[in-house]
């Protein structure tokens, strides 16, 4: 409890202009605020507004935890839900539908993150783009809502739409104990509209069979990347992945319930009344107030604390990068277990030599415990304090608290009545905050000469594009935290990182850095990508930060669905290879200008015309996905100037 007061103080001193610019603007256009110390907003949508058959967006990638109770909850960038708060419609291209069947039932170390990690090692981080994946099948019922909301929440993982459940009495139960037993008496009501229909088809079918599913482990470097526990040492010790786990954390969006803690807890009991603590550090990151102030009062907080964990803020922490982590030095080889849902290099601490591997609670808990990746909780022995040799039994947890849940602190704040008068609080002289200023119009014609401001190889996701970690705190200064553009990426030309030549000067420096100097001597430039560019976060600032530093296009083999949609919202033009093997004509001098803007129509493609150094051309033809009120905003500078346009 310590741990978590001192937290939240710090945060709310050291982001204290930050919370009044929320605060401030929430009052002032009728926005309700949850104030610091909340929680993570996706556990806060399944405590408070999510409900069978509502469809809702949300400006992050896992708005589809909100699937676990039966809702249809889209990511999206920050641009497109401003148009919905702004009574604009919002629009998707018709997904596909991906089903996944389940029989028999979960038991003993298998857990609902071991359906997500199956099915993301089948279909791989870009198998779902363009879908939503429709869970259904008898095997349903034996996970509970919060496990349900889990396996919907890392969907994100595959590139999914979103995902869905469909209505059952794990959700109604879990409605009726959040407060919300006037809904779920409705849901029962109208449960026919909220499964899947009778005979309906899937485009592509996956079945498991819980009472097969093993626990599983994925990783590293990428959340697809699919182990059995039982395999995990073996194929560690192969590849010379570091066997000794540093450290374990649990918590984060993906993990955060009352089950999730009370699972973890068991295991955690065991190793205590066998006189043993964690050998690896231990974290801990309750999702909600709620949550937080639950397993206090019912005692897991406590247990979770003997045994070695520090309980942590009600937020993201250490998932996305928010973490202090002081035991290992940057490049140091490591090896962290984590419940999270994302596990791309340097994701959690910065270290691109940290081995990052994503499992359940109760997994992360007892590898933790046993400090090594060689070790299968279902077969292997641990030693008590007394030399005695023990297993494990397999985790117990209670799906929702027999007392109801304790709701903790009461940090929300309603708008008032009519805050028109009321100011918005932004300083000046911030380093944290700074008001937009639109960007400029397109000029009417092609684009000519743009410079290849850096061809990116291999996986790039909006962790590479725009770091997370201590960059959040300039998320409100647009061009402090363009200092972060792509300096996670790997450059073709050298394989270095935040490593590009300067055309201009022939000198090699930051990609920021560079992009900065082509700005301020008039030079626009192109990103070229390769497949699935942009995966990951919603991050808007991905997005944003190449349209501020003088980026025109960003040309790849294909992209992940929500960076595409908000590259376009910011004026960009998102372009993909008519051939996919036409990325390895460019070269790292070439000056590319794009044709045909001036005939912009939807699926006509536009060509690249690309000029060697050694004076040789070639033309490329590069397709895109605009559609007419997308190619307004190309034309305006953005969607929010084409807003304002319609506004006069």
């Amino acid at each position: 409890m310590a741990t978590y007061c001192l937290t939240v103080a710090r945060l709310q001193e050291v982001n204290l202009e930050v919370y009044d610019f929320l605060a401030s603007a929430g009052a002032k256009y009728g926005v309700g605020f949850w104030k610091p110390g909340s929680g993570i907003i996706h556990q806060i949508i399944l405590e408070n507004y999510a409900y069978p058959g509502v469809m809702l967006i949300g400006t992050d990638s896992h708005t589809p935890n909100g699937g676990g109770l039966g809702s249809i909850c889209i990511g999206v960038g920050g641009a497109d839900a401003v148009d919905v708060m702004a009574g604009i419609p919002w629009e998707l291209k018709c997904p596909k539908v991906i089903g996944v069947k389940l029989t028999g039932s979960l038991s003993g170390w298998s857990s609902p993150k071991d359906v997500i990690l199956k099915v993301a090692g089948i279909l791989t981080v870009k198998g779902g783009t363009g879908a939503i994946v429709e869970y259904h099948g008898p095997g349903v019922d034996s996970i509970s809502c919060t496990g349900m909301a889990t396996i919907c929440n890392m969907g994100a993982e595959i590139g999914a739409t979103t995902s869905v459940f469909p209505y059952n009495h794990r959700m109604r139960t879990y409605m009726e104990k959040t407060g919300r037993a006037d809904i779920a008496a409705l849901s029962d009501k109208y449960s026919h509209l909220l499964v899947p229909d009778e005979g309906c088809e899937y485009d592509q079918l996956i079945e498991l069979n819980l009472d097969e599913l093993k626990p599983h482990i994925n990783g590293p470097f990428t959340p697809d990347l699919a182990h059995p526990v039982s395999e995990i040492g073996a194929v560690a010790e192969k590849n010379g992945w570091p066997l000794e786990v540093k450290v374990g954390l649990i918590g984060s969006c993906t993990n955060s319930s009352y089950e999730d803690m009370g699972r973890a807890a068991s295991v955690a009991k065991q190793a205590l009344d066998k006189g043993l603590t964690c050998k690896a550090q231990f974290t801990v990151t309750p999702g909600s107030e709620q949550i937080r102030a639950t397993i206090e009062r019912d005692g897991y907080s406590k247990i979770l604390g003997d045994v070695g964990g520090v309980v942590l803020a009600n937020a993201c922490g250490p998932c996305i990068g928010q973490w202090d982590r002081r035991d290992v030095k940057k490049g140091e080889k490591n090896t962290i277990v984590t419940s999270f849902n994302r596990n791309f290099t340097a994701r959690n601490d910065a270290n691109p030599a940290t081995h990052a591997f994503v499992t359940s609670p109760e997994i992360v808990t007892a590898l933790a415990i046993a400090g090594t990746l060689n070790f299968n909780p279902e077969t292997d022995y641990l030693t008590a304090a007394n030399g005695e040799k023990f297993k494990l039994d397999p985790p117990n947890g209670d799906e929702l608290p027999s007392k109801d849940f304790d709701p903790g602190q009461d940090t929300y704040q309603h708008p008032p009545p009519d805050g028109q008068s009321l100011k918005v609080n932004v300083s000046p002289e911030s380093n944290r905050l700074q008001l937009l200023d639109p960007f400029d119009r397109w000029s009417g014609g092609d684009l000519e000469d743009l410079k290849v401001l850096i061809k990116v190889k291999g996986k790039c996701t909006t962790d590479h594009i725009s770091a997370a970690g201590p960059w959040l705190k300039f998320r409100g200064h647009l061009d402090n935290i363009s200092n972060n553009m792509l300096i996670g990426a790997v450059n073709s030309e050298n394989d270095g990182i935040n490593k590009i030549k300067n055309q201009l000067t022939g000198e090699y420096g930051g990609v920021p850095d560079v992009a900065r100097h082509y700005k301020a001597n008039g030079v626009s430039w192109v990103v070229v990508g390769d497949d699935n560019y942009g995966e990951g976060s919603s991050r808007e600032h991905a997005a944003l930060e190449p349209r501020h530093l003088g980026g025109r296009a960003i040309i790849v083999k294909s992209f992940a669905r929500i960076h595409e949609t908000n590259l376009k919202k910011q004026g960009l033009l998102p372009l993909t290879f008519n051939n996919p093997s036409d990325y390895d004509k460019i070269r790292p001098d070439d000056k590319i200008s794009v044709k045909g803007l001036k005939t912009f129509t939807p699926g006509k493609p536009l060509i690249a015309l690309v000029k060697h150094s050694d004076g040789s051309e070639e033309t490329l033809e590069m397709n895109h996905s605009f559609n007419e009120t997308q190619i307004e905003w190309f034309k305006a500078g953005s969607a929010l100037n084409r807003m304002k346009e319609l506004q006069h």
